[in-house]
């Protein structure tokens, strides 16, 4: 269904959106190039007690493209989350974030701290400390989208996805995998060029530095292969109060899509405790 914020449709996906209140619900946040559609495999494989929401942040899927900066900035995706949360009248929830969507999980969290019984990060971030490398990585960022902005939306999926860092995702079996790469290049290429410049790595703020003051009990989830997002996250959870984190062995940084029925066991073990 398509909701409506401030002239903006955001796409949301539910179960059974009278659950919603009964039940207690999961909110499951993309990455980057990515949609809600890529949480449907375990929208029915929670603990009954839970009901699975996931939507399209903007920039993706069937949400909206602005050519407006601000509708991608940190401050707009955390209200956005928060306009959705209270338009079904959640007063607390799961937040689930993979890559990108971790990191606007973990802004979420940090703002409304109340609102979050736990988090789950998948290959995620705080954010970059040193000035310099922030300052490089946005201007990286910055590079990408025009890009984008400057070839098909095939070219550039085809470019995103033949990085290192999702190598391993090629071992999924060929169906499977052509299936995903052609979700992708439904996003268009204003959404996906404004979401680099508006909520890439070297845009967001920095939360290291916070971290301490975080006590929401958080899961950390790497893939063994994902050297440098593994490593992220062991500084992670070195430094949130009450992180364990979880590294799964023979994948990399697209853990949910590449081992789904590992991640749906951790997650639900999580879950019951």
């Amino acid at each position: 269904m398509i909701i409506r914020n401030d002239n903006i449709e955001i796409n949301v996906i539910t179960g059974n959106r009278n659950a919603l209140r009964e039940k207690i619900p999961v909110l499951f946040l993309h990455g980057f190039t990515g949609c809600a559609e890529d949480w449907f495999f375990i929208f029915d494989k929670l603990p009954s007690e839970f009901e699975p929401i996931a939507i399209d942040l903007t920039g993706h899927g069937k949400s909206s493209s602005p050519e407006t900066l601000y509708y991608y900035s940190t401050d707009f995706i955390i209200k956005s989350i928060d306009f959705i949360l209270n338009y079904f009248e959640i007063k607390n929830t799961v937040l689930v974030g993979y890559s990108m969507g971790g990191r606007a999980a973990l802004a979420y969290a940090f703002n409304y701290p109340k609102k979050v019984d736990k988090l789950v990060l998948e290959s995620s971030t705080a954010g970059i400390i040193n000035e310099t490398e922030k300052k490089q990585r946005e201007q990286k960022d910055n590079d990408l989208a025009n890009f984008i902005e400057q070839n098909s939306i095939d070219d550039f999926i085809s470019y995103w996805l033949n990085q290192s860092l999702f190598e391993s995702l090629k071992n999924l079996p060929s169906n499977t995998y052509n299936e995903i790469v052609e979700r992708r290049k439904f996003n268009s290429r204003t959404g996906l060029a404004n979401s680099l410049r508006g909520f890439g790595t070297g845009t967001m703020p920095n939360y290291w530095e916070k971290l301490y003051n975080l006590k929401t009990n958080t899961l950390l989830i790497s893939g063994n292969l994902d050297n440098k997002f593994t490593t992220i996250n062991k500084k992670l959870s070195s430094e949130l109060p009450n992180a364990k984190h979880v590294i799964i062995k023979n994948t990399g940084h697209n853990v949910h899509l590449e081992k789904p029925q590992e991640f749906i066991i951790f997650l639900n073990r999580f879950l019951n405790n």
